[in-house]
Order: C-alpha cells, then sequence, then structure tokens
C-alpha cells in the first residue's frame, strides 16, 4: 500500500497547489473557444481545457475531451484525436477505472505511432506525445501490479524523451521506474533510479525534488543503512523549506518517525510523528493523519502505555472508516483487539477480532476483484497489442510488395528498351521463381504461427469446460481453489503464447500446473512425474503449448476409464541431434480407447491433436529436420495391455 501511496503522490502532489490557478486558466479558455470559430483551433482548445481540469474537476474533464474526440474524428484531425484519447484515459486513471483508461492510451498510442510514421515536419511534438502514451499505459499496468509491462512501457517513453531531452519527462520517469522497481523488491535498481531523478531534478530546479529525495531515504531505511537514510531526509527537510509542500513534508514526517522507531529513539519519533498530524492537518489530508496516529499507537503498544495506544488506534480507525480504507480498518481492528488482550478485556478483544476477520475478508474479496479486472485487462490489452501487431506487419508486407513492384516496372521497361524479349522474358522467370521461393518460405512461417494462435483458445475453451464440470461436481469452495490454479495457468500461458519458443523448464512449469488441475478435477485419480536430462541445456526450448493435447488425451481416455489409480511420466531427453519427449500413462491402452470413442453416440473429432501434427509439419518444413509423433501402446509378454506411450522427436532449437 505504501508504494501506491508513493507514486500517486509524485503525480498529483503539484495539483494541490496550483489547482486555483488552472480553474482561472480553464475559465479564461473557455471564453475564448466561445470566440473561435475554426474548427482545429476548437479542436486544439477543447483538448486543452481538459487538460487544464484534471486536477479540480475529473467530469468536466471527460466532457471536454468526449468534445475534442467527437470533433478531431468529424474534421479528421488525428493529432487532436490522439490528445483527446490521452485526456480521456487521464480521466478515467482519476475515477479508478483502469481498464477504460488503458483502452484510451492504446488508442492514442496507435494514432501517435502511425502519425509519427507519416510525419515530415512536428516530429519531436508526435514523438513526447507518444511518449506520453507509453509512460501513462505504463502507469495503468504499475497500479494493477502488472510491473513487467510497466517497466516495458516506461522505459519506451523514457528512451523518446531522452532522444528529445525532455528533462522535466525523465525525471518523472526515472522516479516511475524506480518506484515499480521497489514494488518488485528490487530496492538496488530503484535506488540508481531515484538518484538519477534526484541528480536531473537538481539541474533543472524541478520543485517536487523533496519527494525523491525523500524516495531515497526510504530506500535506504528499508536497507536498514541508518546513516544514508537520515542524511537524506535531513536534505528532504531542507528541500521542503525551500519549496513548500505541506503533503511531501507530512510524508517526510511519517518516514523519519519510522526511522527513529526503528533506530530505538521512540520519544524522537513521537515529536516527529505530531509534526506530520500538522502538515497533513494543514491541508485536511485525513489519510494521512490516519497512518500517523497509527504508527504513534504502534509505539505505545509496544511500550506498553495500552491507555494511549488505545486511544491513537481508535482515531487512525475513525478515519480510515470515514474514508473507507479496508486496508488501514484491517491492522487498527487487529491492533484493537490486541491492546484489549492485553488488558484482559476478553469481551473486547473478541469483538475487535472479529470486526478485524471481517476487514481482512473485505480485503481478500477486493484483491480478488481486483485480479479478476487485472487478468481481464490484460488480455484484452494483450489481444488488442496482437492486432496491432499483425496490422503493422500487414502494412509493412503491402508497402514492400507494391516497392518491389514499382521497381521491376522501372526495370522491365529499361530492359524492354536495351535488350530482346527473349532474355526479358527469361529474366522475368527467373525473378518470379525467386520471389515464389521467399514467399513459400514466409507462408510457412506464418502458418506455424497461425497453428500456434489455434491452439490458445482451444486450451482454454477446455480449460473452462472442466472449470464448469467441476463446480458442479464438488462445490463453491473447491472451485475456487481450482480457479486459483487456473488463472495461474492462464498466466504462464498468456505470457508465453506470442512467443513462437519458450524454455524447457517454462513448458514443465505449465504441464506441472496443467496436471495438478486435473488432480484436483478427478480427484487424485492418477499420479504424475515429470523429469529432463541433465544434458539439456537451460536455453533450449520448443513450441508452447505443444505437449498438453497429449497429456489431456492420456488423461481422459487412458487413465480415466481405468478403476485403478493411473499414472503419467513425462520426460524430457536427447538422442543425437534431437529432442525426445515423452508422455507414458498406465492406462487402458489406445485401441480400447479408440474402441470406445467409436461406439460413443457421437465421436468427438480432436482438434488439438491435428493442429499439432500441422504444428509439427510446420516445424520440419521451417527448421529442414525431423518433427514427428509416435503413438504406440505397451504391452507385456502375455499380451497384456499396460498403457500408452507418445513420443516427440523435435529438432533442437534454442531461444534467440
Amino acid at each position: 500500500m505504501k508504494i501506491v501511496k508513493i507514486l500517486l503522490l509524485f503525480i498529483a502532489l503539484i495539483s494541490s497547489v496550483t489547482s486555483w490557478c488552472q480553474n482561472q486558466t480553464a475559465d479564461s479558455l473557455v471564453s475564448v473557444l466561445q470566440k473561435t470559430k475554426n474548427d482545429i483551433d476548437k479542436a486544439k482548445l477543447l483538448n486543452r481545457i481538459a487538460d487544464e481540469y484534471k486536477s479540480t474537476d475529473p467530469k468536466l474533464m471527460l466532457h471536454y475531451a468526449n468534445q475534442a474526440l467527437q470533433l478531431s474524428i468529424r474534421i479528421k484531425f488525428k493529432a487532436a484525436e490522439g490528445n483527446a484519447y490521452q485526456n480521456l484515459g487521464n480521466a478515467n486513471i482519476i475515477s479508478g477505472n483502469y481498464p477504460k483508461a488503458l483502452q484510451h492510451f492504446t488508442n492514442a498510442q496507435t494514432i501517435f505511432e502511425k502519425e509519427l510514421d507519416n510525419a515530415s515536419e512536428n516530429a519531436t511534438e508526435l514523438k513526447n506525445s507518444l511518449a506520453r502514451a507509453y509512460g501513462s499505459i505504463g502507469i495503468v499496468f504499475s497500479e494493477q501490479s502488472s510491473y513487467a509491462k510497466a517497466l516495458q512501457y516506461e522505459l519506451k517513453a523514457l528512451k523518446i524523451y531522452e532522444e528529445t531531452k525532455n528533462l522535466e519527462k525523465c525525471a518523472r520517469l526515472y522516479n516511475n521506474i524506480g518506484i515499480v522497481y521497489k514494488a518488485q523488491g528490487d530496492d538496488f535498481k530503484a535506488l540508481n533510479y531515484f538518484i538519477k531523478c534526484l541528480k536531473l531534478q537538481e539541474k533543472i530546479g524541478d520543485e517536487t525534488v523533496g519527494i525523491t529525495t525523500t524516495n531515497i531515504g526510504n530506500s535506504y531505511l528499508h536497507q536498514k543503512n541508518f546513516p544514508k537514510a537520515i542524511s537524506y531526509y535531513n536534505k528532504a527537510q531542507q528541500l521542503f523549506a525551500k519549496y513548500p509542500n505541506p503533503r511531501g513534508l507530512g510524508e517526510l514526517y511519517n518516514n523519519l518517525g519510522l526511522y527513529y522507531t526503528q533506530t530505538n529513539n521512540p520519544s524522537e519519533a513521537l515529536k516527529t510523528f505530531d509534526k506530520a498530524i500538522t502538515a497533513f492537518t494543514a491541508i485536511e489530508d485525513k489519510f494521512g493523519i490516519s497512518d500517523t496516529y497509527f504508527y504513534i499507537g504502534t509505539i505505545y503498544y509496544n511500550q506498553n502505555k495500552l491507555g494511549e495506544a488505545l486511544s491513537a488506534t481508535n482515531q487512525s480507525l475513525a478515519l480510515a472508516k470515514e474514508l473507507q480504507i479496508i486496508e488501514q480498518i484491517q491492522i487498527c481492528e487487529k491492533r484493537l483487539s490486541e491492546i484489549y488482550e492485553k488488558q484482559n478485556n476478553t469481551t473486547e478483544a473478541l469483538n475487535h477480532f472479529k470486526l478485524y476477520s471481517t476487514a481482512k475478508d473485505s480485503v481478500a474479496n477486493a484483491e480478488n476483484i481486483r485480479s479478476s479486472v487485472r487478468a481481464e485487462m490484460n488480455f484484452e490489452f494483450e489481444k488488442k497489442e496482437a492486432l496491432q501487431k499483425k496490422e503493422q506487419e500487414k502494412r509493412e508486407f503491402v508497402y514492400s510488395e507494391a516497392s518491389k513492384r514499382h521497381q521491376q516496372q522501372i526495370f522491365f521497361i529499361i530492359l524492354f528498351i536495351l535488350l530482346a524479349f527473349g532474355i526479358i522474358f527469361l529474366i522475368y522467370n527467373r525473378l518470379q521463381l525467386k520471389k515464389t521461393l521467399t514467399l513459400q518460405k514466409e507462408l510457412a512461417e506464418y502458418e506455424q504461427k497461425a497453428l500456434h494462435l489455434q491452439m490458445n483458445p482451444h486450451f482454454v475453451f477446455n480449460c473452462l469446460g472442466s472449470i464448469s464440470s467441476f463446480i458442479v461436481q464438488n462445490g463453491t469452495d473447491s472451485a475456487i481453489k481450482y480457479l486459483s490454479k487456473f488463472s495461474k495457468l492462464m498466466r504462464l500461458t498468456l505470457e508465453y503464447s506470442k512467443e513462437s519458443l519458450i524454455p524447457i523448464d517454462k513448458e514443465m512449469e505449465s504441464l506441472q500446473n496443467y496436471l495438478e488441475l486435473e488432480q484436483l478435477r478427478f480427484n487424485q485419480k492418477f499420479d504424475f512425474t515429470i523429469t529432463k536430462s541433465k544434458d539439456i541445456e537451460d536455453d533450449m526450448a520448443l513450441p508452447p503449448l505443444l505437449l498438453q493435447p497429449f497429456v489431456e488425451n492420456a488423461i481422459i481416455h487412458g487413465l480415466i476409464p481405468k478403476n485403478e489409480k493411473g499414472n503419467i511420466a513425462i520426460d524430457f531427453t536427447i538422442e543425437k541431434e534431437n529432442l525426445i519427449c515423452s508422455i507414458q500413462d498406465n492406462g487402458i491402452g489406445f485401441d480400447t480407447s479408440k474402441s470406445i470413442k467409436e461406439n460413443l453416440v457421437s465421436v468427438h473429432k480432436s482438434m488439438a491433436l491435428d493442429i499439432t501434427k500441422k504444428r509439427l509439419e510446420m516445424m520440419e518444413a521451417s527448421t529442414s529436420r525431423k518433427a514427428n509423433v509416435a503413438i504406440e501402446e505397451l504391452k507385456n509378454n502375455k499380451g497384456e495391455i499396460l498403457g500408452t506411450m507418445v513420443i516427440l522427436n523435435l529438432p533442437i532449437q534454442y531461444i534467440k
């Protein structure tokens, strides 16, 4: 919670100081708008007005941004359209609608990327607009705890701002990147970016430099480097004296109080927390005051001054309830229960423990909802990103083909003048043959990618079917456990679905999750093992979701019809120049399973196995090396069926 709070602090700090000025500016711009007749100027003004309202009135920001969007679309003014989407995204971030904000920011990104491709002038302005869209997407992912994606887009934005020498924006991004690394637990990288931000802010005279200095102090405090921490906290105090900022000062005092608490100086900590309350009270920041009272209560609790601890914690709880901060309510109720327990007031202790349990459940439910929204948002974003990539590839291909045709036309005209028709015809045929072979090779690569993408919806469809039946059979509690495992599996699947190759260890991790899901679904009907040879190198790879259909068939058609408990063994080995993947089960056997399916009224055609066979064919075509699958039934000396063995013989490939 603290990391997110610091991030929001850096984004919103200046707005509280300048909101009155922004209202004045917005009002004057509205007056200018009423006198403006040119549509291009109107679209620009509407976007400027929307931006002015971002710190004071999100509803008005939405209103003017929507007007700017409609007008810019009508007059086909793409730059203004992109800025309108950017303003709409900012308004939705303020209101907490992150999926919609992400949608608007990606729309802005698409527009600015296209405009930049066709730009002959104003390239710097377009680059900064694109960087702003990238940075905004990074903030959305950071707020949703998708830190890898947040870093990806913030680093994209930083690269552009460094290129255009926009130092103020570079400083903001250094700080935000540092916060993302801190949220990931990488204190050293976080500290590195905070220091970069500080140096740049000192160079350009940025008035928010006190916040960055506080962040550096916090990083050193987390590392238990107390001399460095107090040094930066003292420096931050001097900066806040130079550039007054009550909210930033209040946060500094809170962190300084935590420093004194950790260095066993409770009296100084209490004095510092009192200063924090004074700073927060000046701007009516009840959120900060609630935190401070909880810290004060903690000191009194540790000193066994239970009356003072009870008073401070109750004040923190009252503010948390007023602001509806569930996480703060949870920790306050727990602390109150502990205080009453020390006072031997078991009735109140039990009462507050129940309230703590209720708040804890509310926090868990809120996090589950947030995780669901985050998963849906990431899925939609990935899908849109894939479509944009395909569109870009298509445009590049069409442009390339048009360029080639134009060159060929000129070439043929010159040859027609200089050479006889027969020579021209011969050269033309040879060029066409080369072009055909190239297209055939590219087609094979695209077919391989298309078959890979077909596996994702098929896999999701099967898993959702499993979840549906599991809910019916096992009830709500078990279903939630199943859904949790399914969420983890889907996260892995989405993460690697866009890759043509993934490390073997990642495929093993995915299979491990999938088999655990099926174990849960079929009530531990089978056991499994997954092994690999020590000869397999870390960067050896194979296409994602290649083995899953065979494992699924082994469970559904081999083990489930069997009365006894089954077993599946998956092994990865190296033989000569090939990767051998084997899947062995002790089920009813391939022929018996086939005869059972043939006797069913409706026979289901296995799309997954067909797609997998086509993927192997494409792999063989693209690598010019053997890639096949063999399925054999295992029998003992008496001819009794022992199970089925599936062996995939694949070319050895590496992650590039």
